[in-house]
Order: structure tokens, then C-alpha cells, then sequence
């Protein structure tokens, strides 16, 4: 299970498309006063061996989620501190959308200060597991109340890049998230040691160049 470095430390990140998010401690997050709302999400990861077609590693199998509004976005929600604790209330929203799975402060990992009009502190937790172990709370997750409504499924990110510079990665960073969720995942995929910055910086370059690309031909030409 991956521990998260000193708070402030390798916030920033220099590629394009991901916001900058303020980083506390999760001490400084609970000191925060009544006009501040909390979400609490879980990565859930495992070390996968496998090949995808025989050649490339798949490294990492890292679950997110399908959600309702057609967002990607990783499984969680927000927690009432008046009620919960953070963990009680993570596990209790894990309960009905995997139906599984509880995780506890150990595995906390980060905590970030949303931009916008609403007042949000964001909170990462993240656990390895087996790849059994994921598979079976893919599994459970299908039987879960949530499936089908709020959830629409669970999804792998696929952590490798093909020939083409495009498929796998770069183009699953070409999706719509929710709220912090990319910038969650880069920044997760960047302290657990599960993908080089430098190859993180490239997947969003070509993540990037084709939005730009898909948005310049949708736009009239002004020749």
C-alpha cells in the first residue's frame, strides 16, 4: 500500500490540461470550518503481469467508474462531517456502489482544495489489492444498489501507450471527469510510483494535441 510524502511536496505538475489544486495536510482538512464540503474517493489498484496482446505490460489495473451524468470519476461521494467521519462515510457510499470494500485511515493519501464556486476539499484514498482480489470487487460491484443508476460500471485505466503514441492512456485522458478526478489520478499515479512523470507529461501532451485537433475540426475554417 503506497504512503503519501509531506504535504506540498510534487503538488505541481507541469503538463498540460490538469488543474493546480492546493495540497493540505489531512489535519489542516479537518480544521476547516462549516462552509467546507468533503468528498471522499478510493483508488483501488493492483500489480497486473498480463500482456495485452502478448507484448505490452499492463503494469497497474487502477479502477475508476462510469457515472451517471456520463463523467468518469473514481467510486466515493461526499461525506456530512456533521454524521461521519471521513472513513465511516467513504465506506458507507463504497457500500452502495461496491458493495464490498471498506478501507480506513491507513490508507489515506492525499487532500486537495478544489477550484470554483463551492468550497470542496477533496480526499484520495488508495489501496492495493490483489488482482484477485480487484476482480472481485468487480464482480460484487454488479450486484451493488447503485449499479446501473449512479454507477454504470467500473472501468480499468489502461496504463500503457501504443505505437501510435495515442491509443491506451492518452486517450483515456481525452475522456470527461468529474471535478478533481483526473488531476487525482495523475497525482496518485505519480506518488505510488506506478508511472514515470515523464511518461504522465506525454500521455497529456497527446491528450491533449487530440482534443485540439477534434475541436479545430469541429470549428469552421476562417480561410
Amino acid at each position: 500500500m503506497g504512503r503519501c510524502p509531506a504535504a506540498g511536496a510534487g503538488a505541481k505538475m507541469s503538463a498540460a490540461a490538469v488543474p493546480e489544486l492546493k495540497r493540505i495536510s489531512r489535519v489542516e482538512a479537518m480544521r476547516l470550518g462549516p462552509g467546507w464540503s468533503h468528498s471522499c474517493h478510493a483508488m483501488l489498484y493492483a500489480a497486473n503481469p498480463g500482456q495485452l496482446f502478448g507484448r505490452i505490460p499492463m503494469r497497474f489495473s487502477v479502477l475508476m467508474q462510469m457515472r451517471f451524468d456520463g463523467l468518469l470519476g473514481f467510486p466515493g461521494g461526499f461525506v456530512d462531517r456533521r454524521f461521519w467521519s471521513l472513513e465511516d462515510g467513504l465506506n458507507r457510499v463504497l457500500g452502495l456502489g461496491l458493495g464490498c470494500l471498506r478501507l480506513t485511515e491507513a490508507d489515506y493519501l492525499s487532500s486537495h482544495l478544489t477550484e470554483g464556486p463551492h468550497r470542496v476539499v477533496a480526499h484520495l484514498y488508495a489501496r492495493q489489492l490483489t488482482l484477485e482480489q480487484l476482480h472481485a470487487v468487480e464482480i460484487s460491484a454488479v450486484h451493488s444498489r447503485d449499479h446501473g443508476l449512479e454507477v454504470l460500471g467500473l472501468v480499468r485505466v489502461p496504463l500503457y501507450t501504443q505505437k501510435d503514441r495515442v491509443g491506451g492512456f492518452p486517450n483515456f485522458l481525452s475522456n470527461a471527469f468529474i471535478s478533481t478526478a483526473k488531476y487525482q489520478l495523475l497525482f496518485a499515479l505519480k506518488v505510488l510510483n506506478m508511472m514515470p512523470e515523464e511518461k504522465l507529461a506525454e500521455a497529456l501532451a497527446a491528450a491533449t494535441e487530440k482534443q485540439k485537433k477534434a475541436l479545430e475540426k469541429l470549428l469552421p475554417s476562417s480561410s
